[in-house]
């Protein structure tokens, strides 16, 4: 595959420089070309949600009706993400959700299929044992250093509290629908690309 001086710099920048952590190598517009030749985890925090609901039955994934759900313009935003991705070439290969409906259905309006469900990537707080929210988190980001299969990128949706147990304080204000973009580098390792709010995707041309 030909790859253009300007998505040659940007790969050298990412896996050559590297960014310091917690924050970005490139902007948002740079990446999008390396991103369509896939070899990226793309980890969200799923979308809005409605601010008057709680998950009253956490232990009991299955029961839906007991949980926070998307509201419509976490859904909507969710849609133009997917939209967004087909739209400029993105290749969504592996794809997983926590177990949280919320995380299972942006999983599928942005990758186009119904993810995997992972208690790997499911918030466990309070309701699991501090060793079991550790092994998650270790879980968590052996996922993120796992290269996706060849001309593919990896979709993760997950939960703020598992992201900053993941990656540390630098995402303590991760918004709903951020997403980070990791490069595996092999060995266990990965390195922070970009963040992106949910609505810069709205510029993908």
């Amino acid at each position: 595959m030909r790859c253009s001086l300007r998505t040659l710099i940007v790969l050298f920048v990412i896996l050559v420089v590297g960014p310091a952590w917690g924050q970005s190598a490139v902007g948002f517009g740079d990446v999008l070309p390396a991103l369509r030749g896939g070899g990226y985890v793309i980890v969200f925090r799923h979308g809005g949600t409605h601010a008057d609901q709680a998950d009253i039955d956490p232990l009991n994934h299955d029961n839906v009706d007991k949980q926070r759900h998307l509201n419509d313009r976490g859904r909507a935003e969710a849609r133009a993400v997917g939209d967004a991705f087909r739209k400029a070439g993105i290749p969504i290969g592996k794809s997983y959700a926590s177990r949280f409906q919320r995380a299972v259905e942006t999983g599928r309006l942005i990758g186009g299929k119904d993810p995997q469900s992972s208690l790997d990537v499911t918030e466990g707080g309070l309701v699991v044992s501090p060793n079991e929210n550790n092994r998650r988190a270790q879980a968590f980001r052996a996922l993120v250093a796992t290269p996706p299969d060849p001309g593919t990128n990896t979709l993760i949706v997950s939960h703020k509290p598992n992201i900053i147990d993941a990656f540390g304080k630098d995402w303590f204000e991760i918004k709903e629908g951020e997403a980070s973009i990791f490069k595996p580098e092999g060995n266990g390792k990965y390195t922070l690309v970009t963040r992106v709010q949910i609505g810069q995707w709205a510029a993908v041309k």
